[in-house]
């Protein structure tokens, strides 16, 4: 399987988790055949955006970058902070906005500054022209309202760790967002409706991504996630779609190149 092409369209790379071994971990991900990878700059601070942004001048061409605030930690988003996001997102290697979005399930963070900073950087995006990476998780119907109040369909983007049903996927991609699923559709239990969008999502809406160090995929569960898990990820939906191994991760590829505006 590691002869197919493979893009890690979501992981965090500049995450402490790989500290210690991140060279290991690059060097298996080439081993697995990952063409691309994108690590996602967002979490409490400019210290995590710069990280992903240094990976991406380290890694020219093949890990890219993109930048934002996590969801989980709006409440210390001040228009400092704002500021410094937006000047790294002008970054050529910044290629999508986030993640940003909506999580009602841990609650971090109060739920009108999620939805103010949610606006917030849609707005960055929209000024930018660059997609936005959108986590929701309990927050459904305020995360597509808000998505169609601020215009985001202007830019597009991405659902990512799609853990929703197939009517979401379904509006979310009429509003211009792609879906792209992670180790939780390898899950034996608990993952029946994110297994049906899956296999319902279009061919060229669909992308697949690691959330590493997270929700390592079915055979690896409960060990540390690293974008050389995809593989696994990545048979276990073209096994549910019923798609040439192949076929279905260059068509991934293709879509995540599409999303980040990669030529």
């Amino acid at each position: 399987m590691s002869t197919a092409p493979l893009f890690d369209s979501h992981c965090h790379l500049d995450f402490e988790d790989f500290g210690a071994d991140l060279d290991a971990v690059l060097a298996r991900a080439r081993a697995a055949n990952l063409q691309h990878l994108t690590t996602i700059g967002a979490g409490k601070g400019a210290h995590d955006a710069n990280n992903a942004v240094a990976l991406a001048h380290a890694h020219p061409g093949w890990i890219y970058a993109t930048v934002g605030v996590h969801p989980h930690h709006t409440a210390e988003l001040n228009d400092e902070l704002f500021d410094a996001i937006g000047t790294l997102a002008t970054d050529p290697r910044v290629v999508g906005i986030g993640e940003t979005g909506l999580d009602y399930h841990y609650a971090h963070s109060p739920r009108l500054a999620q939805q103010h900073a949610f606006r917030r950087f849609i707005a960055l995006a929209r000024a930018l022209e660059k997609p936005i990476i959108v986590h929701t998780r309990a927050a459904a119907k305020d995360t597509l309202a808000i998505l169609k109040q601020e215009h985001a369909s202007d830019v597009g983007g991405v659902i990512h760790c799609f853990s929703e049903d197939t009517p979401f996927a379904k509006a979310a991609l009429d509003l211009g967002f792609v879906a792209s699923f992670s180790g939780i559709a390898t899950f034996p239990k608990k993952s029946e409706a994110v297994q049906e969008a899956a296999r319902l999502q279009p061919k060229d809406a669909i992308l697949i991504e690691t959330d590493a160090p997270f929700l390592a995929p079915v055979p690896l569960r409960g060990k540390r996630n690293e974008p050389a898990f995809l593989v696994h990820t990545a048979a276990k939906l073209a096994e549910l779609r019923d798609e040439d191994y192949t076929a279905f991760c260059e068509q991934t590829t293709l879509n995540a190149r599409r999303l980040y505006r990669l030529a």
